[in-house]
């Protein structure tokens, strides 16, 4: 999709807000990074009740730096905008070396106070699915003890954490050993991780290129969804072919069933932000204005497919 064709589709959606229908408790989620935005969290804030987002994204590092009346203030002006706290990302390096792994384990404690002090309760993040050197069962050990760790000092601020499973044959194949790539899996490696703060960052990308099914997502319960990412996917590729950082913005090309996946997810009661993560080159060659206007009007479109 050009950048042409992108903002001309996306130009025409007009649709009220969903939340105010009564349609679905889930929020649509400026997260300013994933699109190419350079925004700090007040900024966030201004773009949010600006273009239409409904939540943004809790940056840990930033609660932490803000004195208590500070915070106070920023949080009276989200309340009077009618915007909410969206999920964080989790500053712990567990992918990597033991030593990086305790140095983030050394700081969490005051970013999850932090999340904890603002009312930030959802934190999210991705596993790699693959490894050059480690077995899946000696990967599948390692994550269930370093994500126990980080799960259950989550868990004593107040916090859940998200787990993303990574779907495309292109990435679980790039490496000498598979790991975690579908929702089956994660299931597996939740219920060895064994801590009830835990559950699923779930990508409808991830979703369609692990091949899954409206029926798999019927398996979830709404606690199990801690958050949500929404991207289609680009035309003339085998399932087989697609690649990660190649996607499109959330009804651009219909290749991914973006209204069977949201319907599903609100059956289900789902209370979780939904934001768009496309690693669209056409984007992020945008001004940040014409991108937030961009993928705002695209969530909004896809949103209104709820029924």
């Amino acid at each position: 999709m050009t950048r042409r064709t992108m903002l001309t589709a996306c130009a025409a959606v007009t649709v009220p807000s969903r939340r105010a229908a009564g349609r679905t408790k889930m929020t649509i989620q400026l997260d300013s990074g994933a699109i190419g935005v350079k925004a700090r969290v007040p900024e966030a804030l201004a773009y949010a009740a600006r273009f239409g987002f409904e939540s943004i994204t809790a940056d840990s590092a930033w609660l932490a730096s803000q004195s208590e009346s500070g915070l106070a203030t920023f949080l009276d002006e989200m309340k009077a905008k009618g915007v909410v706290w969206g999920s964080a990302g989790l500053p712990v390096d567990f992918r990597g070396t033991e030593e990086l792994f305790r140095k983030g384990m050394a700081e969490l404690p005051e970013r999850a106070a932090a999340l904890k002090r603002a009312g930030a309760v959802r934190v999210s993040t991705w596993l790699s699915p693959a490894h050059d050197s480690a077995t899946y069962l000696e990967n599948f050990r390692l994550h269930a003890r370093r994500l126990r760790e980080v799960a259950s000092l989550l868990g004593d601020h107040g916090c859940r954490l998200g787990l993303e499973y990574v779907g495309p044959k292109t990435s679980w194949t790039a490496r000498r050993y598979a790991f975690v790539h579908t929702m089956k899996e994660m299931k597996e490696l939740i219920a060895e991780i064994g801590k009830p703060n835990v559950g699923f960052l779930l990508d409808s990308w991830h979703w369609y290129t692990a091949g899954e099914t409206v029926a798999d997502l019927q398996t979830l319960k709404p606690s199990d969804v801690v958050s949500v990412d929404l991207n289609d996917a680009p035309v003339g590729l085998a399932l087989d072919q697609q690649k990660d950082n190649q996607r499109e913005i959330p009804c651009a090309t219909g290749v991914i069933p973006v209204s069977d996946f949201l319907n599903a997810l609100n059956k289900l009661g789902c209370d979780a932000p939904v934001r768009c993560e496309p690693f669209n080159a056409p984007l992020r060659a945008m001004t940040p204005e014409q991108a937030l206007e961009t993928v705002a009007a695209a969530m909004k479109k896809a949103f209104g497919l709820i029924a």
